[in-house]
């Protein structure tokens, strides 16, 4: 499908009364004026779907007590939805994608793609089959600075990778998961096999391969359920080896004390590196050779395409979470106009992101050592 001439129609599923993701949805959708959020099923509970609806100020007849409610009266409607933003948890992504596509609907999804590797892998026989847009909120992507990074490690500022550091410290989950959003997220019927390594792991394990254009090959995993009585992990570390033989290491954790958001990737090349910190999003340095060290920051006259497409206000003007988000649909609008350009992560990245963490549970939980990254030549 292509769409032009008008601002695109989502129909939001999930992000119910108590939702941290649906807000930031509507809110990075809307940024750039080119989708509006006009429909949702926003819960399996009619009141709360309409005290939703009420909420994101919507028609009260579009808030819909459930998906299959909402995408056959949106599909009677002159001015029905053109996509859908499914914001569930994980148990819930397979079904929901499964039914907007039958209905002929593209879908921006949530990371991870689904619960389980086999539900991911029946979820990309389905968006192939389809041939319609789908993609997936690894939102770090969306930083023009992570662009930049990519953009120059690509033009070989630094020459071949040789090491690459990605870390990504929480301390929130340190004690008793309490409140909706950590609840579901330590439960594994709801979250599947893994814990912090599907919720945070994905995205620093994304960020590396994105950034540097390569793709991992083998692994050590060693995960952790730290907290008393939790069963899905909280604590994790791998090592990693690369396509072209760059050496890596993976931290995530959800039990470190003190830490917030601290999403940060370091990639050491034959002449330099770069070093980036999602708490510190506008500055990225680059190290030379020669012991010069560079501060790039955001809007300087500098940047290349892609990141210059990715900000949106000058220089000392900062842009963070919600910006970064906002270029995620920016890109996913691209392709629903049949734009090129799109750099929206897709299926296949929500392939790669499942079978890390099944391999990473698997091979901790077994002690396994170093074992084959499956799909480790995937493009």
């Amino acid at each position: 499908m292509i769409v032009s001439g008008r601002r695109l129609r989502m129909g939001l599923v999930g992000g119910g009364p108590g939702s941290f993701i649906g807000p930031v949805h509507r809110i990075a959708a809307e940024l750039d004026r080119e989708i509006e959020l006009v429909a949702g099923a926003f819960s399996s509970d009619a009141g709360r779907s309409r005290d939703a609806g009420v909420l994101y100020r919507i028609d009260p007849s579009r808030a819909y007590s459930s998906l299959d409610a909402m995408l056959e009266q949106e599909a009677a409607s002159i001015d029905g939805i053109d996509f859908v933003a499914v914001t569930t948890p994980n148990f819930h992504h397979l079904p929901a994608v499964r039914a907007a596509l039958a209905a002929g609907v593209p879908v921006i999804c949530d990371k991870p793609a689904t619960a389980t590797l086999a539900q991911a892998e029946e979820l990309a026989t389905l968006v192939r089959a389809a041939r319609l847009p789908f993609a997936l909120t690894y939102t770090y992507s969306g930083y023009p600075l992570v662009r930049e990074a990519r953009a120059r490690i690509a033009g070989g500022a630094i020459g071949e990778v040789r090491k690459v550091v990605v870390e990504y410290p929480q301390g929130w989950l340190a004690g008793e998961a309490a409140g909706k959003q950590a609840e579901w997220r330590v439960d594994p019927v709801r979250a599947g096999a893994g814990g912090c390594i599907a919720d945070i792991g994905v995205h620093a394990f994304h960020l590396a391969e994105f950034v540097t254009g390569l793709r991992v090959e083998r692994l050590m995993a060693d995960l952790g359920a730290v907290v008393p009585g939790r069963v899905l992990d909280d604590d994790c570390q791998l090592l990693l080896r690369f396509d072209n033989g760059a050496r890596g290491a993976l931290l995530a954790s959800q039990i470190s004390v003190g830490e917030r958001n601290g999403l940060r990737l370091r990639v050491y090349g034959e002449t330099g590196g770069f070093d980036w910190k999602q708490e510190s999003p506008n500055i990225l340095i680059q190290h030379h050779l020669n012991g010069r060290t560079e501060l790039v920051q955001a809007g300087d006259p500098s940047l290349g395409a892609d990141a210059v497409w990715s900000s949106r206000t000058p220089g000392g003007h900062p842009e963070g979470y919600l910006e970064a988000f906002a270029n995620i649909y920016r890109d996913f609008a691209r392709q629903l106009r049949g734009e090129p350009g799109s750099l929206a992560p897709g299926i296949e990245d929500g392939l790669r992101g499942m079978r890390l963490i099944e391999t990473a549970v698997d091979a901790s939980a077994r002690n396994l050592g170093w074992v084959d990254f499956p799909g480790g030549q995937d493009n």
